[in-house]
């Protein structure tokens, strides 16, 4: 047991001194301090292990205790924080106004309950960082229920909320690709029967005269409202490339100038003579084109100059992770304010941006893009000097011009093709282009006609050679369906795929679902010539 003693020396009767020694026995005492020296060390581990941030104050609104998860949020030690206000340690201002926010402690003092803070407050650290907290507060009680302090309790929430932002960013990017999926399949149905009409027209007359040019520049807008279309699709949703080969120097000037017209900025190309020709979706690499241009106007608020440069690049010369063969590099430098250095790694990064009205998509989606194509693309930047985007496009050596990819003659002439497609005005202008090429042309609105029209045909002299066929027909049979169907009934029969969804995989991937080739919507008369030479060569 435990004693309390205590000697005293004392006269006694006879007026000897005597000692005195009285012994208290305080084992109960000692065990309630032990117990209570328990209490606070398992307090105090608690304390340090909980996850979250926890502060209290006394009722002068000064900090008591600073728990380690706290310490590292604030940048305040126990030690440093100790005797502070509360307001020093756990400084809050308002993320809108960057206003210091009400003092916690004393609005739970004013309400004595348990409180929700405010939710649009950061919390600023020692150093200057800011955090958003998702954080509550709470009055301590004595044994009369009387308030002797407070207590905070918060946590990190920066993350948090930067997912939840790029997951409403990702909601309403799947929406605007249901959107742009409806908008693309309307409005590429009209450019099909306005530029198959102004393509079908200009197969009339002569270049020379005045109408044709004129008729030209109608067909080079519609391209452009079509490509616009493709862009809005590509963004909202992605997809494979529908490829084919493409002279550079055309492609890349025409989505430069495109981008620059009116403004400040002007554009300097340097193309090399021997250019190889590249395979790739134009209207997918025009984005790329138009943003990397976009970003360069953007930089050079002022003016300038955007250097655009072109050349071929063979192995040894090829930047690590390309697989060797032929590319071409395409260079595009402005004279803007360049990218600061601690941002350069993160300029790919979907939603990361610099500009306070960007989406931070534009370069995310120019990555993603030229990685389909089998490219690379890369950035370095100087500050007060510019920044380059140099991008790599696999190539086609011995392949000099578009002009020496076969786009005719048709090798079928008077053969028989069936249109599949669920708007008339499509259907009477692949008709017109048809017949101008010498086929005879059938009509039907949707699959289940077309696979009629291909059984009774099949095995008398009307048999029909080919189908072309709308992926998409509202209500009825599309085409991944009616193909199936009408090459069990003729498995000879060529069959190509039409659609406006740009971004499909079955057309990048015609062959795999049964289709000879594909056609993206809408489509001139030199790509209808070109596809059916090559599928009936």
């Amino acid at each position: 047991e435990w004693y309390e003693c205590r000697d005293q020396a004392i006269r006694w009767t006879d007026g000897h001194l005597v000692r005195m020694e009285i012994a208290t026995n305080i084992s109960a005492r000692k065990q309630w301090q032990s117990d209570l020296l328990q209490e606070k060390e398992r307090l105090a581990v608690t304390l340090r292990s909980i996850g979250d941030g926890v502060i209290t104050a006394d009722i002068d609104g000064r900090v008591v205790l600073v728990n380690r998860v706290a310490e590292g949020l604030t940048g305040w030690s126990q030690a440093e924080a100790a005797g502070q206000p509360v307001s020093a340690v756990f400084n809050l201002v308002n993320k809108v106004t960057q206003e210091p926010s009400v003092d916690p402690v004393q609005s739970i003092y004013a309400c004595g309950e348990i409180l929700s803070l405010e939710s649009d407050v950061e919390l600023v650290a020692r150093d200057g960082t800011r955090r958003a907290i998702a954080d509550s507060g709470a009055p301590i009680r004595d044994q009369n229920s009387k308030i002797i302090g407070a207590v905070l309790v918060f946590r990190d929430v920066t993350d948090e909320l930067k997912q939840e932002e790029e997951l409403q960013k990702a909601r309403k990017l799947e929406a605007v690709g249901v959107l742009a999926g409806g908008i693309a399949h309307d409005f590429n149905n009209l450019l099909a029967a306005i530029l198959g009409n102004l393509s079908l027209a200009q197969s009339y007359m002569h270049p020379e005269d005045k109408p044709f040019d004129l008729l030209q520049q109608a067909e080079k807008a519609s391209l452009r409202a079509t490509s616009l279309t493709r862009q809005l699709l590509t963004f909202a949703k992605g997809g494979a490339p529908v490829k084919k080969v493409a002279a550079v120097e055309p492609l890349i000037r025409d989505s430069a100038d495109f981008v620059l017209s009116g403004s400040n900025v002007s554009c300097s190309y340097e193309f090399s003579d021997d250019l190889f020709m590249v395979d790739v979706d134009a209207g997918q690499i025009g984005q790329v084109v138009q943003n990397l241009i976009i970003n360069a106007k953007q930089a050079m608020a002022q003016g300038g100059v955007v250097h655009v440069c072109c050349v071929n690049v063979l192995p040894p010369d090829l930047p690590h992770g390309l697989a060797d063969g032929p590319y071409v590099k395409i260079s595009v430098r402005d004279e803007g304010e360049g990218i600061p250095p601690g941002v350069m790694g993160s300029v790919f990064d979907p939603y990361f941006t610099t500009k306070a009205d960007g989406s931070g998509l534009g370069l995310a989606v120019c990555h993603s893009i030229i990685k389909k194509h089998g490219g690379t693309i890369q950035v370095s930047s100087t500050p007060s000097v510019g920044t380059e985007f140099t991008f790599y496009l696999p190539g086609i050596a011995g392949v000099e011009s578009a002009a020496a990819i076969p786009v005719g003659p048709v090798s079928l002439q008077g053969g028989r093709i069936l249109v599949m497609d669920d708007e008339e005005i499509v259907r009477k202008v692949a008709v017109g282009m048809l017949e101008f090429l010498g086929y005879q042309a059938l009509e039907a609105k949707n699959g289940e006609q077309a696979v009629d029209l291909v059984q009774q045909c099949y095995g008398t002299s009307l048999a029909i050679d080919g189908v072309i066929m709308d992926l998409t027909i509202p209500g009825g049979m599309g085409g991944e369906e009616a193909v199936t169907q009408v090459r069990e009934i003729d498995p000879e029969i060529k069959v190509v795929v039409a659609s406006g969804y740009s971004n499909d995989p079955i057309l990048a991937h015609c062959q795999e679902y049964g289709f000879a080739a594909s056609l993206v919507k809408p489509y001139s008369i030199d790509e209808l010539a070109g596809v059916l030479a090559k599928i009936f060569s």
